[in-house]
């Protein structure tokens, strides 16, 4: 085993065993408020959060949300119920799904968090007609919590193509492991038909497009097409659409851009229109965003 992979186990051991016993050394009080992101690998965004009190407001992504609570007590609403995850424990939140984020107690919280797109799954096996959907989003189970540690335990670096090769597969079998729903063989035509329109609408992100284009590559009709696109990918085309724009704007973000030139180059009507939508999405404002992200840098 090279020096390199000798210290990447112990990283992956240290975060995991970091979220099993809640130890300070990886996300503790003294590190500052704020919100860490890692590099993005194809698509796979990693962050690390911490703060005090009521973190994100009601929200929702159109990728699974799986983390690692660190410390303190992590709550949220999702699926009309309060949730609770101590740290060790797994979290999994399904696509398109609505939920905050808040720390359950004054001491804080910190947790680290990995968004997969949906067709990241695509990836692993046969074209899937419906996605894992794990119940119960806390969970204990130390081969999956591995698993995420290894993905998480180095926010710095890109995850390797190799790396991430494997780390899907496993993420599929770990979510299919908990799943209510054992993903089914999906035809080859609907799911390519998915994938042209998904493929179309992160080509013209910047822009309105309209469910007759959509038809036209596809060859569904536009409710045929919605039915599948959310079966396979988790999450409507319009919706989809909207993520991509966000994200790309997040980026522009990051680079300082004034509001309201971040939301004319995204395609949004207005700064207001393009708050609204922020905030709907990550759960805060995008000047809370940008606050939270430079606190951590």
């Amino acid at each position: 085993m090279t020096t390199n992979s000798i210290r990447g186990y112990a990283k992956t051991t240290e975060i995991a065993a970091e979220a099993r016993v809640g130890l300070e050394r990886l996300c503790n009080t003294s590190k500052p408020g704020g919100i860490t992101e890692a590099p993005s690998s194809r698509g796979i965004e990693r962050i690390e959060a911490r703060f005090v009190g009521q973190g994100f407001e009601p929200h929702r992504h159109d990728t699974y949300a799986l983390g690692l609570t660190l410390t303190g007590v992590q709550t949220f609403h999702y699926r009309g119920a309060s949730r609770f995850s101590m740290p060790g424990n797994i979290i999994v939140l399904h696509p398109d799904e609505v939920h905050d984020g808040a720390a359950g107690t004054e001491r804080g919280l910190s947790y680290r968090m990995l968004y997969l797109p949906p067709e990241r799954l695509l990836e692993t096996s046969e074209k899937i007609r419906s996605l894992p959907f794990v119940a119960n989003p806390v969970v204990s189970d130390e081969s999956f919590r591995l698993c995420l540690a290894e993905a998480l335990c180095e926010l710095e670096c890109s995850l390797e193509d190799l790396q991430l090769d494997d780390l899907i597969g496993r993420f599929f079998e770990s979510l299919d492991r908990h799943s209510e729903n054992r993903p089914r063989p999906s035809s080859a035509v609907a799911s390519s038909a998915v994938m042209l329109c998904r493929d179309f609408l992160r080509e013209n992100c910047d822009r309105l497009v309209s469910s007759s284009e959509l038809e036209a590559i596809s060859g569904l009709d536009r409710f045929m097409l919605a039915r599948q696109f959310r079966q396979v990918l988790g999450t409507s085309p319009h919706r989809y659409l909207l993520m991509r724009r966000l994200q790309k704007a997040k980026s522009f973000l990051s680079k300082e851009s004034k509001l309201a030139e971040v939301a004319a180059m995204t395609g949004f009507a207005d700064q207001a229109h393009f708050t609204r939508h922020f905030k709907k999405t990550f759960g805060m404002t995008p000047g809370r965003w940008i606050q939270l992200t430079s606190m951590a840098n």
